[in-house]
């Protein structure tokens, strides 16, 4: 029945009979008295051993009772409840209504019991072959046996949705943590259940980029964004990584921003393996989801009051309930405070690069070939000047953010190494007139032909025709020199 309690111990009710009839194993009424004593105790109110209700047995029940204890070896053991024999049979359902409720759950895998139970009375009022209607119960009964558990429904449909769903049945689902700090950290994006006012007077829905730590479960960087895009992806996760140091792996989903080529090379380049999540697989990255519900279960419920709250504002608020509250509440997974984990087990991070060597870092890299005419590339449908002094290369190696035309710079193919910046062409500056002389590269150029000497080949076959004995097989004109002239 709803609502009604259900029995947790399988021995309660066992340890309620032994209750009433212990005492007369323990004291046994002389002949003639048992009746009496019976009848006693069947006048008594006793506790449920679920609901905690009052209730009486009847004499007959006592007496059975008595007699099953008073000849047991083990008295607890005789007094518990016996299981039927047909336990965990399925009973009145057709094998046939059985197939259409796994079917009706292969199509509709996200409808309730009650959906698929209504379905299948029309589906038994069309075919009256089927047999009777059984009860709802037991519908539920079978679906809950058979692993036939209402699961969420991907509305695209797409194949790796698809495909995500059959892993999901056919691999089981496993807990797990890392052994030290910093071994792995997990980074996503959660969009905010409160909008924020910009500066532009518009109302926007803010998005939170957090870095967790797995083992520790600390927060490196949190911050509040208002895109999701690989720039900013950039710019949350350089803070996490100054702040705490640098992990050994970094698990993502697959979002465009964690795709990025900035990003993927960044992590290849600070050696940080990328452990993205399963396409449609959410549950690999649940420390990120379970910090999502203690954030809106505390921070955002604090807010509600809050009326004009700015993207600043809530920037600054964050910082200081993550610092101040989460990081030094007792975790229940773990049973102490983020923090203090955090500060105690073995850390196997890295110290973390600057500033500037780790904006070099997300950067992707790029091939142009050089314009000889005037000595510029394009990259982003801009032009870029080369340093005269690289106009003898003629592929180039360049790294930069799209993000970001202004720290563009030309690399070594095979190290990686900047060798210089390269600023975008100025055609105003170049109509001046002025330029730079070209200084000779690092092997002078060779005089020019004078015609006097034949080349080493051309001497060569001369040389080998003339060994011959034959003569030049051709005929001379009137004004054409002597072969000897």
């Amino acid at each position: 029945m709803p609502g009604e309690k259900r029995d947790s111990d399988p021995d309660g009710w066992a340890r309620l009979r032994f209750a009433i009839i212990g005492p007369l194993l323990a004291d046994p009424p002389p002949p003639g008295e048992l009746g009496a004593r019976l009848k006693e105790l069947a006048a008594k109110d006793w506790r449920h051993p679920v609901t905690g209700l009052p209730l009486r047995f009847g004499f007959g029940t006592l007496e059975r009772w008595y007699y099953l204890a008073r000849d047991a070896q083990d008295p607890v053991a005789a007094l518990r409840r016996r299981r039927r024999r047909d336990a965990g049979q399925q009973r009145g359902l057709d094998p046939r209504l059985m197939e259409a409720v796994r079917a009706q759950h292969r199509e509709h895998p996200g409808w309730t019991v009650q959906l698929h139970y209504d379905n299948l009375a029309a589906l038994v009022a069309e075919d009256e072959s089927l047999g009777p209607l059984p009860s709802y119960a037991t519908v539920r009964r079978f679906m809950k046996r058979t692993g036939l558990h209402r699961r969420r429904v991907n509305p695209r449909r797409t194949p790796g949705a698809e495909q995500a769903a059959r892993r999901l049945e056919a691999c089981e689902v496993r807990s797990y943590e890392a052994e030290h700090v910093l071994a792995l950290c997990h980074l996503d994006f959660h969009h905010g259940s409160r909008p924020v006012l910009t500066r532009a007077g518009a109302w926007a829905t803010p998005l939170l980029l957090a870095v967790i730590d797995d083992h520790s479960r600390l927060i490196c960087h949190l911050q509040w964004y208002l895109d999701e895009t690989a720039q900013t992806l950039v710019h949350g996760l350089g803070q996490a990584l100054q702040k705490r140091g640098l992990p050994r792996a970094l698990m993502t989903d697959n979002g465009a921003a964690m795709q990025a080529e900035e990003f993927t090379a960044g992590l290849h380049a600070l050696g940080i393996l990328h452990e993205p999540t399963l396409p449609y697989s959410p549950y690999q990255n649940a420390k990120q989801e379970s910090f999502w519900g203690t954030l809106e279960g505390r921070l955002m419920a604090m807010l509600e009051g809050v009326q004009e709250l700015t993207l600043q504002r809530l920037n600054t608020i964050t910082q200081a309930w993550v610092e101040q509250d989460y990081h030094r509440n007792v975790h229940a997974e773990i049973a102490t405070t983020p923090l203090k984990r955090y500060l105690d087990a073995p850390n196997v991070g890295r110290p973390c690069p600057d500033s500037k060597a780790l904006r070099r870092a997300f950067r992707c890299r790029v091939q142009r070939r050089q314009r000889r005419s005037d000595g510029t590339l394009s990259l982003e449908g801009k032009r870029f000047e080369v340093p005269a002094r690289f106009r003898h290369l003629e592929h180039l190696h360049v790294a930069y953010a799209r993000w970001d035309l202004s720290a563009v710079e030309l690399v070594d193919p095979h190290t990686g190494t900047p060798l210089c910046p390269l600023y975008p062409l100025n055609k105003a500056a170049n109509a001046s007139g002025e330029r730079r002389r070209l200084a000779p590269l690092s092997e002078p150029e060779s005089a020019p032909a004078t015609g006097a000497a034949l080349p080493p080949l051309l001497r060569k076959l001369l040389a080998e025709y003339a060994a011959t004995g034959l003569p030049p097989a051709y005929l001379p004109k009137h004004d054409d020199p002597e072969p000897n002239a």
